[in-house]
């Protein structure tokens, strides 16, 4: 078993959904929480579809972890060179 702590809220382990991100003591996965902050869901909206399993502060630290992944590899993500 590999287990690995992202954050207070966020941990991966091989034997929980594949190993893919989840909210630490659930099953849900980060990015499926991400995807609905991406559709513009309220948070409050949120943490009632999965019936209070999560909480604010770990949809804020899923969106904090996801900032900074992106700042780190924003190169990957170009659609087209800009003219210089």
């Amino acid at each position: 078993m590999s287990r690995k702590l992202y954050g207070r809220y966020i941990v991966s382990d091989t034997e929980i959904c594949h190993g893919k991100p989840t909210f630490r003591g659930t099953r849900i996965m980060v990015a499926d929480v991400l995807e609905q902050v991406a559709d513009g869901l309220a948070w409050e909206t949120i943490i009632e579809e999965w019936r209070g399993s999560i909480t604010k502060e770990a949809i804020a630290e899923a969106v904090s972890l996801s900032r900074q992944a992106f700042l780190e590899h924003v190169d990957k993500y170009v659609l087209e060179p800009s003219a210089a």
